[in-house]
């Protein structure tokens, strides 16, 4: 059993599917609020990796869906200022897996980490979770985000 940190906005569907997914696979989940965590640079740094700035982004952030907020006019240090001063901007989830930090939720990286088979019993709700959508958020035409049930 592989013990995860996943930084999560508390009620987000997809943060609920994702941590069912790999709770059913035989993972155990330490679930922290991404949008009340004390960020440091450095630490942001760690799960934004190298990719493209833009893609650390939430898409349906409603500063960014307003388009206060356009991802590709910020360098990855501008990002991260703002991600601090309203985590909400932060591409979810965050999750620590041993060394590992990675964002969004990723199956090809996840297996590279971790079984995502799961338990005995659950494998086909496993299968059914592989075979749908685990990032796009459900709620792209609204502003969900600032919605605690959502």
């Amino acid at each position: 059993m592989t013990t995860i940190l996943f930084y999560e906005k508390p009620g987000c569907r997809n943060n609920n599917r994702q941590k069912a997914m790999l709770e059913l696979s035989g993972n155990q989940i330490t679930a922290i609020n991404l949008l009340e965590h004390p960020w440091s640079k450095e630490e942001l740094d760690a799960y934004l990796g190298e990719k493209p700035v833009a893609e650390c982004f939430n898409p349906a952030a409603p500063a960014i869906k307003s388009g206060e907020i356009n991802p590709l006019d910020y360098t990855k240090e501008e990002a991260i200022v703002l991600m601090m001063n309203d985590p909400l901007l932060i591409k979810r989830p965050l999750m620590q897996i041993g060394e590992h930090r990675i964002q969004g939720f990723d199956t090809t990286v996840l297996r590279d980490l971790i079984d995502l088979s799961g338990v005995s019993g659950a494998e086909t709700v496993v299968k059914t979770f592989r075979m749908t959508d685990m990032n796009s958020c459900p709620h792209i035409n609204n502003f969900s985000c600032i919605n605690p049930e959502h």
